[in-house]
């Protein structure tokens, strides 16, 4: 007999995302809505949130032999990547437009002006990930991460307009770059099948 327990699968049932200058801590409490500064994202498709992991390594083959003896990782970045439909919101313009959200302030015409840079400087920033699912939960902080790829932006009858966007994390002052906080459930004790 095989052992398997469902309650052991997290499914992404519910989650959400913000964002906060660098700089600002992880939020204290990983199901309490993050306060200011952290600014919510809004509705996420439902696609979620996708944790994404890109690495490369060097084989060291030895000569006579035909399988390496050992390996070395040379590349390692982590990504989250979604789309965010709620696009008016002023955080997600500013982070779409590489803009301080002061810039986004409709004059007294209700309305808002901006110009695109054609030469964008670095926009990092902080982001805290929430995942739910029942009880159990899993929590990403990103200290320092940065929009490093967005897709077109469609504007259509029967279609939602989004912004997918491909979030690069980078390390911190600790040398760290995506810090964990899950409450899952705990693992039985295995016996034997």
């Amino acid at each position: 007999m095989i052992t398997r327990a469902a309650d052991l699968a997290v499914v992404g049932a519910n989650g959400g995302g913000w964002v906060a200058p660098v700089g600002t801590a992880a939020p204290d409490s990983p199901l309490t809505q993050p306060l200011a500064p952290y600014e919510p994202l809004g509705a996420i498709s439902d696609d979620g949130l996708t944790y994404g992991f890109d690495e490369d390594s060097q084989e060291f083959t030895p000569w006579g032999l035909s399988s390496p003896f050992r390996t070395q990782i040379t590349k390692s970045v982590r990504t989250f990547g979604l789309t965010v439909w709620e696009t008016s919101r002023t955080a997600v313009q500013s982070l779409q437009y590489r803009l301080d959200a002061a810039v986004l302030e409709p004059d007294e015409d209700g309305l808002t002006k901006y110009a695109e840079s054609s030469s964008p400087v670095p926009d990092r920033r902080a982001f805290w990930f929430l995942v739910i699912d029942g009880d159990a939960y899993k929590g990403f902080y990103v200290p320092q991460g940065e929009i490093n790829d967005r897709s077109d932006v469609t504007f259509k009858q029967d279609e939602m307009s989004g912004y997918e966007w491909t979030i690069t994390t980078y390390p911190d002052e600790a040398g760290n770059t995506v810090y964990h906080v899950d409450k899952l459930p705990v693992t039985p004790v295995y016996t034997g099948s």
